[in-house]
């Protein structure tokens, strides 16, 4: 990032940055959608904003089915389909949005059936929701309904995707292919930037989305240096084998208070049968070791790609001691 800003940090997306392309075939090919478009922005919200108004464009409707407990932005469209009233602010309950829980397929089916949805969009592994999982049975049979009814399917990656469950795409678990893909977080190592990734039967139109940072050329410099680091580290395969192994050990801790283990790769929930702060405090101040949270009682892991076997050893350690606490 330091040689690209020397040479040039930004300028205007009316003139052609080949950065952009570069990373529109590289990160095509190591997620393996290469026949897709990819269209560059700065958050998640953003890309889910761009996601949904795509969809809107293409077929002219307005509502959207989103599942209980998702969450996929704070800004306009993208906390409309977030489901938690208390960041969702009067000037966005416009009524556009359905929430229904996730893997009951029936209940998604009688909405699809009106005819008038626009889009479904979808974490398939939720994040502030608790790791909740989508199943392969759900997950498909939503996708056969989205194309029964001319709805287009929008899968989050935000937060689930690139590597973090083992494989590149969460959705890739499900053997599913959305029709629209929204990516950040990781795409750039924590530089702001964010994509969507755009199935070929969705034309563009000039002007239709547009941004004026997104793309910038430091931002793909950023995003280029990641997918180096992915190939060279093999991060992916590192999150599905250290994530199985962390998984395989945080079911042989032996307590009371651990009530339920889930995830893929290293994408972990862990419900408690006490308040998450009282395990995730003395982790954090007694052990050094930071947790992410959802709920009231669900520990969130979420650690680098790069986690070693050895780290997560020493995790199951700390933990351990702990729950021994209580």
């Amino acid at each position: 990032m330091t040689e690209q800003l020397y040479k040039i940090g930004f300028y205007s997306n009316s003139v052609i940055n080949k950065l952009q392309q570069q990373l529109a075939e590289r990160l095509g090919k190591i997620s393996g959608y290469d026949d897709y478009q990819l269209f560059l922005i700065n958050s998640g919200a953003e890309a889910n904003e761009n996601a949904l108004k795509l969809a809107s464009f293409s077929n002219g409707r307005t509502r959207v089915l989103s599942a209980e407990k998702a969450f996929h932005g704070r800004t306009s469209l993208a906390v409309e389909v977030t489901n938690n009233p208390k960041i969702i602010a009067p000037i966005n309950a416009n009524g556009h949005v359905t929430y229904l829980p996730m893997n009951d397929l029936a209940a998604w089916e009688d909405e699809l059936q009106k005819g008038d949805v626009c889009a479904v969009i979808l974490e398939c592994i939720q994040g502030v929701g608790g790791i909740k999982l989508a199943t392969k049975e759900f997950a498909q049979g939503l996708q056969k309904l989205c194309k029964q009814y001319g709805t287009i399917l929008i899968c989050d990656e935000i937060q689930c995707g690139y590597g973090r469950s083992g494989r590149f795409f969460a959705h890739q678990w499900l053997d599913i292919r959305p029709d629209i893909i929204t990516v950040a977080k990781g795409i750039a190592n924590g530089f702001p930037m964010a994509g969507v990734l755009i199935a070929p039967d969705f034309k563009p139109v000039y002007g239709q989305l547009g941004t004026t940072f997104g793309g910038n050329h430091l931002a793909c410099a950023a995003a280029l240096a990641v997918l180096d680091v992915f190939e060279e580290e093999r991060l992916v395969d590192n999150a599905h084998e250290v994530g199985t192994y962390l998984m395989e050990q945080l079911k042989k801790i032996d307590s009371p208070h651990i009530q339920d283990i889930r995830g893929r790769g290293l994408m972990i929930g862990i419900d408690l049968d006490v308040p998450h702060k009282d395990v995730r405090q003395p982790l954090i101040y007694q052990e050094h070791c930071f947790t992410g949270c959802a709920g009231q009682n669900i520990l969130r892991l979420l650690p680098p790609l790069c986690l070693t076997k050895d780290e997560a050893d020493q995790f199951i350690d700390k933990l351990t001691r702990i729950l021994k606490t209580l």
